[in-house]
């Protein structure tokens, strides 16, 4: 195809509330350097990342849960450690999740890669030479998805064969690679395992891919979101915010699968069996918790935080769709111009899955 010389983006312009968000038309295409691919874009979903990025709630400055600058962004935010890695740079092209097809190549990528139908992995471990615990995200330290075309290394770009739609299949990279790292991390098995936040993004992901381990899952959700949870795979459904010591009983599960933190977290050590582990990718609920270290030596707990993730994990989930053993969940999409309204209703959380973002048609814009 003719690449057009600028698309439709939505450039992220500072840290803060919603009114940082710019829909523009007249963008530049990135072009594809040595080892990178163009792909033009097809869907791009939403995650916490995205919004929490645009609020710099990773500023260690910041001490509270997501949603209370979700709109309007953190005062209290330190713009030198706003990012995952540090500061942004802006204007951002911020889409951690990137579903569409190869349309150009940069010099040392096969041309016969053009064409294919792709996802990209957000944990990116092209631009740091795959070392150990070293990855960019897609739409953070680098421009992402909420436009018609991104660019991504090749290495990170991987084909995937399926009859989903590109809102299905871009409801996966972050959100699945996430909660299956999470899995991975913390060797789940058949066991009993608690997911935390189970009706978001993560969430329901993990409780379908914990299933797939042969887990018997419990899952934390809004009362009003239970039908859909069980649905995915839980076996038993536990409100939010509930007691969890009362709920189900002290040393009750082997693994936890954290996506909340906040002030109940003491009790995630407490229902843990001796030996038990615990796995965690995110504190909407808020970063900072109480941590009783004796609990943690004398049970003989393993804490693990999961952010970088080996290749396998990734490759895992690629193959999963191909094999059709998960349930895309799609809980409504959006013209990539409403982003705003769209992150608003991901804020209010009265979806289960994914919100996606739908680019216009190139000339279309």
């Amino acid at each position: 195809m003719t690449l057009p010389a600028t698309m439709a983006a939505v450039l992220l312009t500072g840290h803060g509330g919603l009114d940082k968000l710019e829909y523009r038309t007249d963008v530049p295409v990135p072009q594809p350097g040595a080892g990178e691919a163009l792909i033009q874009v097809g869907a791009a979903g939403i995650n916490n990342t995205d919004i929490n990025t645009r609020t710099a709630w990773y500023s260690k400055a910041v001490g509270t849960a997501t949603e209370s600058g979700g709109a309007g962004g953190f005062a209290e935010a330190d713009a030198a450690d706003g990012g995952w890695d540090g500061p942004l740079q802006f204007p951002r092209i911020q889409g951690a999740d990137v579903c569409g097809r190869i349309v150009a190549v940069g010099a040392g990528v096969d041309q016969s890669r053009i064409g294919e139908r792709v996802l990209v992995r957000s944990m990116m471990r092209g631009y740091s030479n795959s070392r150990p615990f070293a990855c960019q995200t897609l739409g953070s330290e680098c421009d992402g998805g909420f436009a018609q075309f991104a660019k991504a290394p090749a290495a990170d770009t991987w084909a995937v064969n399926c009859d989903w739609s590109d809102a299905e299949l871009a409801s996966i990279p972050c959100a699945y690679s996430t909660a299956e790292n999470l899995l991975h991390r913390a060797a789940v098995g058949a066991e009993t395992v608690l997911i935390t936040g189970a009706s978001g993004g993560v969430g329901s992901a993990a409780v379908q891919l914990a299933r797939r381990r042969g887990a018997t899952v419990i899952a934390q959700a809004a009362a009003a979101k239970f039908d859909e949870v069980r649905a995915l795979g839980a076996s038993k459904l536990v409100e939010r915010g509930a007691d969890l010591v009362a709920e189900l009983g002290v040393e009750s599960v082997d693994v936890v699968i954290d996506l909340v933190a906040g002030p109940g977290w003491p009790q995630h050590l407490e229902i843990l069996r001796k030996g038990g582990r615990y796995a965690v990718a995110g504190a909407i609920a808020g970063p900072l918790v109480e941590l009783d270290v004796r609990t943690l030596y004398l049970k003989d707990l393993s804490l693990f935080g999961c952010t970088f993730q080996e290749d396998i994990v990734f490759e895992n989930l690629i193959r999963t769709i191909e094999r059709g053993d998960l349930r895309p969940l799609v809980a409504r999409t959006y013209p990539l111009a409403d982003i705003a309204a769209a992150q608003s209703d991901f804020l209010a959380k009265k979806h289960t899955g994914k919100l996606v973002l739908v680019p216009p048609a190139v000339g279309a814009q």
